[in-house]
């Protein structure tokens, strides 16, 4: 088992999901709505902290596989966690020999995946921590730095807003103006205003020293129209 009991106080991450990333409907439709994001910089970057064929990589949310599927490819092992079953049953049919070897499939979220055997490599995740409080993005990180070797590698990905208080209507209505029209083609400016009204979605100047807190040193960052950031952070030693 990879999960692990959490206490009734806990976040039932599955209710803050979002409703759409349970329905299958929905998930069928998931790529071409989410666009196809490149994972060659995740591995390079990977790759660049030591990373090979023997290496085990958590995929944190992992959703229809886009960065699982090229990561099987590249290392040992890749353990695909994710909250929703019509996201794992949409990677498991994407599988193919010999790649599905390579990777184990775990329903669970951040706050109660349980990590088997040595600590992991590496761990990716994509858009999916701005779905907790940021109480609880704290404890996220916390337990990732705990599945994690001394010196493995954080890879992370999401809407992060890079501004001060008084910027943040000039830069989220600069992301809002950039939506698209189509929503099975992409996020509209109603999904995007969703999002902010729902979910959590927080500061740099926030994010960062969680990042600290949770035993992590940042060793590469790179923001977007000051609303996407990608951090690369590796945890610091016993």
């Amino acid at each position: 088992m990879s999960t692990e009991s959490t206490p009734d106080w806990y976040l039932d991450e599955t209710a803050h999901a979002g409703p759409e990333h349970l329905d299958p409907d929905f998930v069928s439709g998931y790529d071409r709505k989410q666009g196809h994001p490149d994972a060659t910089a995740d591995l390079a970057a990977l790759r660049a902290h030591g990373l090979g064929e023997s290496s085990t990589v958590v995929d944190l949310a992992a959703g229809t596989g886009q960065f699982t599927l090229p990561a099987a490819r590249e290392f040992g092992e890749v353990v695909a966690v994710d909250v929703s079953p019509a996201m794992l049953d949409a990677l498991r049919s994407r599988l193919t020999a010999p790649d599905a070897e390579r990777v184990r499939c775990v329903s669970a979220g951040f706050l109660s995946y349980a990590h088997q055997g040595p600590p992991a490599d590496a761990v990716h995740t994509r858009n999916a921590l701005h779905q907790l409080p940021d109480l609880w993005k704290v404890v996220a990180l916390d337990r990732i730095a705990g599945m994690l070797r001394p010196g493995g590698v954080l890879r992370l990905h999401d809407l992060v807003f890079d501004c001060a208080p008084s910027d943040v209507d000039t830069v989220v209505n600069r992301w809002l103006d950039g939506a698209a029209h189509d929503r099975t083609r992409g996020y509209t400016r109603a999904d995007y205003a969703a999002h902010l009204r729902t979910e959590f979605s927080t500061f740099r100047w926030l994010l960062e020293p969680m990042l600290d807190a949770a035993g992590f040193e940042i060793t590469h960052t790179a923001f977007h129209a000051s609303a996407f950031g990608s951090y690369t952070c590796v945890r610091r030693g016993d």
